[in-house]
């Protein structure tokens, strides 16, 4: 069982307002009288993401869906836009986006802790971690083979001091 639904509503449109702030965006408060599940669509633009293995994508579109049981049930993200990633699926394959990251999810968490979890995945893919559909294997794949190389060299000074 979830919050009342005035505290609910009333914790809803707090986050909201944080979210507005942060994303410098107008998502417009939650009226007492809303039905569940609310589906709040959140565009993204200038994040370095691919679309396909070979061209690289900046605008994407996903939906937070929120239900009644919220905070205590974390938020569902659908992706609405063709993306390549090893943990969001393709709208085709349902959208589905890999919030494992979310997964020390709690009361207290919220809208904005959601959205920069999302942002993380976006930025820092888990090609070790895919969703077993085509496109998130292939993904996958690719990242694997395309992650930044590391080389190493140490200098302590002189060793024979």
């Amino acid at each position: 069982m979830g919050l009342v639904r005035p505290v609910l509503v009333r914790r809803l449109n707090n986050e909201i307002k944080d979210l507005n702030d942060y994303l410098g965006l107008r998502i417009p408060p939650v009226p007492e009288t809303a039905k569940f599940p609310i589906e709040i669509q959140i565009g993204l633009s200038n994040m370095p993401t691919k679309i396909s293995e070979t061209e690289a994508g900046s605008d994407h579109l996903f939906m937070m869906i929120i239900s009644e049981e919220y905070p205590y049930e974390r938020p569902r993200a659908k992706w609405l836009t063709t993306i390549y990633h090893p943990n969001i699926m393709m709208p085709g394959d349902g959208g589905y986006v890999c919030v494992k990251t979310l997964d020390n999810w709690s009361f207290g968490s919220s809208l904005l802790s959601f959205v920069k979890g999302v942002e993380q995945l976006l930025t820092d893919p888990n090609p070790f971690n895919p969703y077993g559909t085509e496109s998130c294997m292939s993904a996958a794949n690719w990242y694997k083979n395309n992650r930044p190389k590391f080389k190493v060299s140490v200098n302590y000074g002189d060793s024979n001091a």
